[in-house]
């Protein structure tokens, strides 16, 4: 259940008095053209001010018909898509792929959010937080998480921010010795484009690791041979099937040593 912009200032009373936060909510109604309503405004002032009681659920933990805070690096971009609502008026909507140490999930923009993607405020690699947006299975099964009325999208948040370059400094990368290249596969993606796939396998101090790559990734490693060393970069860690998976994607790479 969401919170009132009334309920909202009471978590940020002592930092200012109720008449200047009213005429900050106000002054935003306003630059958003009317477009987002007060209580949501209310919200978003209160987690700049880092008030916001609600915590940040990890991407594995995440279930449909939920509403969650969630925050993840975003790891692709798909192309905009343009349909009829039913009054017939057109929208947008894009999809984007982002990550946290835990999983992957999708993340849906509808409409003005895909303002964000075209004045290049969230291109690969950039960290967003999705405040309140609700869950659901997509037609895949795959799960997504939409921003609805009550939800918020941030950009380079502070608080994600900081989890994403520790777990920078804890590593991301695998280092060690080709030993195996499964052939790759070709796959049709959601929007209906070809993509690629292969398995890997890399020696590193004497254990074997397997890696998937997709796409680019797939391209950058045909050029290397067994027992070539080779280090990956950016690498993504899921849980699957009661194991840690290896994957290198769009904002991987993979470097000789």
């Amino acid at each position: 259940m969401h919170k009132t912009k009334t309920e909202l200032i009471e978590l940020i009373a002592d930092l200012g008095t109720k008449k200047d936060f009213e005429k900050e909510i106000k002054k935003r109604y306003k630059n958003y053209d009317e477009l987002i309503d007060q209580d949501t405004i209310a919200l978003l002032i209160v987690d700049e001010l880092g008030r916001n009681k609600q915590s940040i659920t990890k991407i594995v933990d995440l279930g449909p018909d939920g509403d969650y805070t969630v925050g993840g690096k975003v790891l692709s971009i798909s192309d905009s898509k343009t349909f009829k609502r039913k009054n017939g008026t057109p929208g947008k909507v894009i999809n984007l792929e982002i990550t946290d140490d835990t999983g992957t999930c999708r993340l849906v923009l509808w409409n003005g959010d895909i303002d964000l993607i075209k004045n290049k405020e969230i291109q690969l690699g950039t960290v967003v937080k999705i405040i309140n947006g609700y869950t659901k299975l997509g037609y895949t099964g795959d799960m997504e998480i939409n921003l609805g009325r009550w939800g918020l999208l941030e950009v380079e948040p502070t608080d994600i921010l900081s989890q994403t370059e520790q777990q920078k400094r804890n590593g991301d990368e695998i280092s060690g010795i080709l030993v195996h290249k499964e052939t790759t596969k070709a796959f049709f993606k959601d929007d209906g484009e070809f993509g690629f796939v292969t398995t890997i396998t890399i020696k590193e101090h004497n254990i074997k690791k397997e890696v998937k790559l997709w796409d680019h990734c797939v391209k950058e490693i045909q050029p290397y041979k067994i027992g070539d060393a080779l280090t990956l970069k950016n690498i993504i860690k899921k849980w699957e099937n009661g194991k840690t998976e290896f994957h290198l994607r769009h904002i991987g790479s993979i470097e000789k040593r």
